[in-house]
């Protein structure tokens, strides 16, 4: 099967891309850099500026949108641009994803989408205004799609808490910190990409093939426990 997995190049991305080459699927990873990994088809996009986007195949059995930002700032400080830099890179830049990829998955007759949420928009944290907003708006996307979709295809969210990778790199830059932000999830650590990896394969596969418009919680219990 064809999946495309945008922001494919690191972080979770690439745990995405591994994983599903290590099922047999064909791959295409679309990120800036347009790097990828050996027998994986890379594309050069910009989700910020680019609006065409070539080299994806006809068929499309799946789509992933990975790409996201973490900006935590207080409410006064954020400045109009964040707001809009955050909102174009994980909402826009997934409506234009999607919009491209459309027709290969029709064509399909059954595929699977999955968009990327945060735990911090179902669970009121300081500082995440900006990126709990853009986020609030893909698990809208996510529902209006599963029902204006359904039922050739499905699409789910992933809801992570803090993961390990280099997005994350300034919140988690010395063993002391890591340790800390571990603390603070009744899991007693963050999240490594293979975790998330794991939700999103299962979205995209048949094992969740009666799961639409769903937004699933994979954040060490942050978003519903409290130990």
């Amino acid at each position: 099967m064809n999946y495309i997995v945008f922001g494919g190049s690191k972080g979770i991305g690439l745990s995405i891309v591994e994983g599903l080459m290590s099922q047999g699927h064909s791959v295409w990873s679309v990120s800036r850099s347009g790097q990828a990994p050996m027998g994986v088809e890379g594309i050069s996009w910009d989700a910020t500026t680019d609006d065409t986007l070539m080299g994806i195949p006809d068929l499309i059995h799946g789509v992933v949108y990975a790409p996201g930002s973490i900006n935590l700032k207080p409410f006064r400080g954020l400045k109009l641009d964040e707001f809009r830099a955050d909102f174009e890179v994980n909402a826009m830049g997934a409506v234009k994803a999607l919009q491209a990829c459309l027709p290969g998955m029709k064509l399909s007759g059954k595929a699977s989408v999955v968009l990327f949420s945060t735990v911090a928009v179902q669970t009121g944290m300081s500082f995440h205004a900006s990126i709990a907003m853009a986020k609030g708006a893909i698990e809208g996307l996510t529902r209006s799609l599963a029902a204006e979709w359904a039922p050739q295809i499905r699409v789910n969210a992933v809801a992570p808490s803090l993961v390990n990778t280099d997005l994350a790199a300034r919140l988690l830059s010395t063993p002391e910190k890591v340790e800390a932000s571990g603390k603070r999830h009744p899991l007693q650590r963050v999240g490594e990409a293979a975790d998330i990896a794991s939700a999103v394969l299962f979205l995209l596969g048949e094992g969740s093939d009666w799961m639409t418009g769903q937004v699933m919680a994979v954040d060490g219990g942050m978003g519903s426990l409290r130990s």
